[in-house]
């Protein structure tokens, strides 16, 4: 198969945006993604298109893909939609991959778009609901919220994880999120801030979970015979790792691990023939204080049971050993679901590129993203790399 390259990336503001539409979200990012190519390139150049969405609050069900695309001028191309609830544009990221290295394009866009805040309709009422599992968890009351609550109790029970913990994922990455001017909650908060905010399902206070979002990101894959006529820094993708589990926490035999992205991760390593300790950052699916901590253990930053002091340790800080979350994370960048997995390649291909502001990784060569869907039904993981990096 032949080889994929990140050739451009870029997202929208985050947050809530009463005046735009899903069609014009997705135009935002688009063009952003276009300009982000040294080189440039023309909407003609693309042969395909994957487009993640859940898609209830922009009302478009359905050919929301397709409706996104000719809406900027992606006329007649092939386009897919994908729905994987959180990881959906995760997964267009890897479909689009696929695309590439088989040989069927040799220029795809991956993108994502979400419009979460109308709340005409009966959208709200089923928003956090429907990326988990909907007939026995969210119809006896279960909210996404309270599911990631039951991973942390677990965890807390096993490990002695606290909730002080927590609210070190929260204060890093708003201390991160507010470097970056995309980001829908871009402010700081103190430690005692996130432990004495209001709590929405115990043992998680308000600091501890995601925003509610809108959104958009692209990002822009090109093939080994392409990628000279789009830049001369080429990032490739150097290994992508997928998975699924029971959607339901009560189909799983462990509340303090996410199988999913364990195995999803040991497939890109494999894939990408690195371990954890070569990575220079990562951006992984916060949407709750405990699913970074999760992650950590999960892609094998450390051992199971050292997450939390992993993140008190502040190793995983801007200027630490590994970086994680330099966007702010879904937590302080926001969470627009089906954006969020194309979001993250976006931070990648900034701080790859050198173009990260004051949220850059000195020297970073290689990244790793991490998109999980709901409470842990899907994950995916990539790595990128700097391929002239990698040939010194």
């Amino acid at each position: 198969m032949r080889d994929a390259y990140l050739v451009g990336a870029a997202q929208t503001d985050f947050g809530s945006f009463p005046d735009e539409s899903y069609r014009s979200l997705f135009r935002t990012a688009f063009e952003a993604a276009r300009e982000s190519v040294p080189h440039g390139l023309d909407a003609d150049d693309v042969d395909e298109a994957v487009v993640g969405t859940l898609g209830v609050g922009g009302r478009q069900l359905g050919l929301s893909g397709p409706a996104a695309t000719e809406h900027v001028g992606l006329h007649g191309i092939p386009t897919t939609r994908v729905e994987n609830a959180c990881a959906a544009s995760g997964y267009a990221v890897r479909q689009a991959v696929q695309a590439v290295r088989s040989g069927m394009a040799d220029v795809v866009l991956a993108g994502g778009v979400e419009i979460m805040t109308d709340t005409s309709g009966d959208a709200t009422k089923y928003w956090l609901g429907v990326s988990g599992e909907t007939e026995w968890e969210r119809l006896s009351g279960t909210t996404f919220a309270g599911v990631y609550a039951q991973m942390a109790d677990a965890h807390m029970a096993e490990y002695g994880t606290t909730s002080e913990q927590l609210s070190h994922v929260a204060v890093k990455n708003h201390r991160n999120g507010a470097k970056n001017p995309h980001a829908q909650l871009g402010f700081e908060c103190s430690l005692e801030d996130a432990e004495n905010a209001q709590t929405v399902a115990d043992p998680l206070t308000l600091y501890h979970c995601c925003p509610t979002t809108d959104g958009a990101a692209c990002a822009l894959i090109a093939s080994e015979d392409a990628v000279a006529e789009y830049t001369d820094d080429p990032i490739r993708v150097a290994g992508v790792g997928a998975a699924s589990d029971a959607v339901g926490l009560f189909q799983r035999d462990s509340y303090i691990s996410i199988e999913a992205s364990r195995r999803a991760a040991e497939t890109a390593y494999q894939r990408a023939e690195i371990t954890p300790d070569d990575l220079d950052f990562a951006e992984v699916h916060d949407c709750f204080s405990i699913a970074e901590i999760l992650a950590y253990e999960d892609l094998g930053f450390c051992e199971p049971g050292e997450g939390g002091d992993l993140a008190a340790s502040g190793r995983t800080a801007l200027d630490g050993d590994l970086p994680v979350n330099t966007s702010g994370g879904l937590k302080s960048k926001g969470h627009p679901i089906g954006a969020t997995g194309a979001g993250q390649v976006a931070e990648a291909f900034e701080q790859l590129s050198d173009d990260a502001g004051n949220r850059q990784v000195e020297g970073a060569t290689r990244g790793l993203t991490h998109n999980v869907g709901g409470s842990g039904g899907a994950a995916v993981v990539h790595v990128f790399e700097k391929e002239r990096e990698v040939a010194e």
